[in-house]
């Protein structure tokens, strides 16, 4: 096999500071209560790998790293007793590690299934398949959120109904506005 030379320049874009990691612009210029935001994602997403080329995400888009083969990898900061609840996406696997700290996950779309995972512990939850996640330790929880396979925008993730409601109870009106930004609340079976 042949082989390729990088120079230091070129392998330092490759790299991703934790320190230098920042949140997503949505999550800096919230315009919703952080009871609401905390439904929908973790407290801090930290974008580390987005997808190659002109594929902008909101997700990703202020990864430090460029391109990773398709997948994009963020950083989920959680206070105690917080984590998005139950969503499905709709191409997209989602593999998550702990970092830091202990994570209930759970799925199904009654969310009646469900993990716990310890440091390192590391679930993957396919296409289709509500799922939810919340840091039951006593600190800050970080778990490695990895998108693969499929499309990676906002049009790939929707919440459950209730979730919605539970949107709508915190500030009327609310629910409008995540789905102006791309967010549905349609997920789940047909006789749920």
């Amino acid at each position: 096999m042949e082989t390729i030379s990088v120079t230091q320049e070129e392998m330092e874009k490759r790299v991703a500071r934790y320190k230098n990691l920042k949140p997503l612009k949505m999550q800096e210029e919230r315009e919703v209560p952080v009871e609401a935001a905390d439904l929908v994602w973790a407290r801090k997403l930290l974008s580390v790998i987005s997808l190659e080329g002109d594929q902008e995400t909101p997700i990703n888009s202020s990864a430090p790293i460029k391109g990773a083969g398709g997948i994009t990898i963020t950083n989920a900061e959680c206070p105690p007793g917080t984590g998005p609840t139950l969503h499905a996406h709709r191409e997209t696997f989602e593999t998550f590690t702990v970092l830091k700290g202990r994570f209930k996950v759970y799925w199904n779309d009654d969310g009646e299934a469900e993990f716990d995972l310890d440091l390192h512990d590391t679930i993957s939850v396919p296409p289709g398949v509500c799922r939810g996640f919340t840091n039951i330790s006593d600190e800050d929880g970080i778990l490695q959120v990895i998108i693969s396979g499929g499309v990676h925008d906002m049009n790939d993730i929707d919440f459950t109904a209730d979730c919605g409601k539970r949107i709508e109870n915190i500030q009327m009106g609310l629910r409008e506005k995540f789905e102006e930004t791309g967010f549905t609340f349609t997920a789940g079976n047909a006789d749920n």
